[in-house]
């Protein structure tokens, strides 16, 4: 028998490799910038095109490489960071593995240029799909240079892979804020298409989240800090009152290296426990500096996930230093949700507090003519009880008589108006009751709003140009370089279904017009959830699409549970309602109207 076992070709084995570090433009953008924080850099310049299809250039002011080192950069297993099996368990810097610029010029055609402060001339190199195709002395200023250029080039299969543009880019701008809030010293900036997303200066944390997500993250933000034995804790929570529906800025760093680990995020979780409504989601910002020889970051490829040496000492660690930021700035759930604390004022040392008292006027006689009594007497004032006040019954003096028939006629129309029209009571402010032969039928009224919102929205998905009532006073809403970036993709959709709106200024939008039956107080509210969805959907790997958009929108601004309705407000409800195709079903595919025989009720008292 003949032997079948034999070596891969280097080239193979690269693309093989390839494809555990290069999964996407997002991958290759996060190990360029590693490798230029990794050389010192003070500057760091992102470019892409086409979401990184076509090109992704970095550009830093590190170190440099000699014309040796930029030739062996590109060869496996090739490092500067390790020379034994220990140091790994020492490692601070990022790249350590020595795949990532060999797994990225084996399926991309790579420009390398770099030159060491000391040297006259750089080094210049070529290379096609791991071919070293070209090899010179070059000018540049000191630092790196790399393109990489048709991305998977030479594998269509993975090529096809890729998603569209928006969500290829919105995996990039993820990486690229991973790295730039991990290291607030440096100064990064990214261009996309030529245009500017985000430049962000040299500076400390706070000022670094609140660059990259907007200046309303500056009131949001609660410090935490903790130092013990095991580890030194620092960064920022959100306040509670930020949560999300969706999973929103949620980040660890690990010694400076961004790490997902769901047993520490639970962690943060129940540190909010009772100030969050369950399936909401804090955000947070958190550092870990620990003992490297206390942790493992060769489990994984990407080096996103690492091993804890006393994972369980990390969780109660975080949860009560998370807890205690809270508590101290004193933070935290209040009984009162009705009064009105601006104007609650402190009592003074052995002050009481008097009981209120009710002033009335028991002689006031509404159908009196005497109009002489000023007009606030008539309404309550300290008057003296006489005995007008046991004089009731003449205020029905001169009231004519019902007689028998009248009263017949007027129970006839009032029987006849009840068959046309059904009667319907509000049970709880969340459901909607009426009687259905022998039975009741119950209506879940949040649920009844979603859907004939939703219904009408892709109507106007179907029709498009639908008229919008224009906003006495337009509306200015900006949004964080990433935010506004993924909207500009969705204002086609947004026009189509009756929202009139234009880019204004940089990163700005201004509505002047929204949809007939949207209301324009939740316009913020609205777009800031289509923001989150869309971006939930492109973790998914797909886009939000019309049939998103609408549900988003629909429950951005349907009716929420504890709405009172009037009876006229219930009857257009339930008309509407089961005027919709879908009228038994929620968008999430729960029940909307639910029939209650009087044996179903009978069940209950058995």
């Amino acid at each position: 028998m003949s032997d079948v076992i034999r070596l891969l070709p280097d080239n193979v084995a690269n693309q093989i490799a390839a494809g555990e570090v290069v999964q996407r433009p997002a991958s290759a953008v996060k190990e360029l910038l590693e490798n230029s924080i990794d050389s010192g850099a003070l500057n760091i310049n992102l470019l892409v095109k086409d979401a990184g299809k076509s090109l992704i250039q970095v550009i830093d002011d590190g170190k440099g490489m000699s014309e040796t080192d930029a030739r062996m950069a590109f060869e496996r297993h090739a490092t500067s960071k390790i020379t034994k099996a220990e140091d790994i368990f020492a490692i601070v810097t990022k790249g350590f593995r020595g795949e990532a610029l060999a797994s990225i010029a084996a399926v991309a055609q790579v420009q390398l240029k770099t030159k060491v402060a000391q040297q006259e001339l750089g080094t210049q190199l070529q290379i096609n799909g791991s071919k070293l195709v070209e090899q010179d002395y070059c000018q540049c200023p000191a630092g790196t240079q790399i393109e990489i250029k048709n991305l998977f080039f030479n594998i269509p299969a993975r090529r096809n892979f890729l998603k569209s543009n928006n969500v290829e880019l919105r995996h990039i701008i993820d990486e690229f804020q991973r790295v730039a809030l991990a290291h607030p010293g440096i100064r990064f900036t990214f261009d996309n298409n030529g245009s500017e997303l985000f430049d962000l200066a040299s500076s400390n944390l706070r000022q670094r989240i609140v660059h990259i997500f907007g200046n309303k993250y500056n009131a949001k933000l609660v410090p935490v800090e903790e130092e013990t034995p095991i580890l030194k804790l620092t960064g920022f929570v959100g306040k509670p009152e930020f949560a999300k529906k969706t999973r929103g800025e949620q980040f660890f760093f690990a010694n400076h290296r961004f790490i997902k680990n769901h047993y520490l995020h639970r962690a943060v979780c129940l540190a909010f426990d009772g100030l969050i409504s369950e399936g909401w989601h804090p955000s947070y910002f958190l550092y870990l500096e620990i003992d490297p020889a206390k942790i493992d970051v060769n489990i994984h490829p990407t080096k996103t996930e690492i091993k804890f040496e006393d994972e369980r000492a990390i969780h109660t660690i975080i949860r009560t230093a998370v807890k205690h930021a809270l508590g101290q700035y004193n933070i935290a759930p209040t009984l009162d949700f009705e009064s009105q604390v601006d104007f609650i004022q402190p009592l003074a040392k052995g002050q009481t507090v008097s009981p209120p008292t009710i002033d009335i006027n028991p002689n006031f006689n509404p159908f009196d003519s005497d109009n002489s009594a000023p007009k606030s007497a008539k309404f309550g004032s300290n008057f003296p009880v006489s005995k007008a006040a046991n004089d009731w019954e003449k205020m029905f003096e001169g009231l004519p008589e019902i007689g028998e028939h009248e009263e017949q006629q007027q129970d006839l129309e009032i029987d006849e108006e009840a068959n046309q029209r059904k009667s319907y009571s509000q049970i709880g402010r969340k459901y909607i009751l009426t009687k259905l032969g022998s039975g009741i039928v119950l209506i879940h009224q949040q649920r009844a709003h979603e859907r004939i919102l939703f219904e009408k929205i892709m109507q106007s998905f179907e029709n498009k140009n639908v008229p919008s009532q224009q906003l006495l006073f337009p509306q200015n809403i900006s949004f964080n370089p990433a935010d506004f970036e993924t909207l500009k993709n969705m204002l086609t959709d947004l026009r189509n279904i009756g929202f009139d709106l234009d880019e204004f200024g940089k990163n700005e939008l201004i509505v002047h017009g929204v949809p007939l039956f949207f209301d324009s107080n939740a316009l913020g509210h609205a777009l800031e959830q289509l923001l989150e969805e869309e971006k939930n959907h492109s973790h998914q790997l797909n886009n939000l699409g019309a049939q998103g958009i609408a549900k988003t929108l629909a429950k951005a601004t349907g009716l929420k549970i504890g709405s009172q309705l009037s009876p006229e407000e219930i009857h257009h409800l339930v008309d509407e309602l089961f005027a919709c195709e879908q009228a038994y079903l929620s968008l999430n595919g729960k029940p909307i109207v639910v029939n209650l025989s009087l044996n179903d009720i009978d069940k209950n008292f058995n």
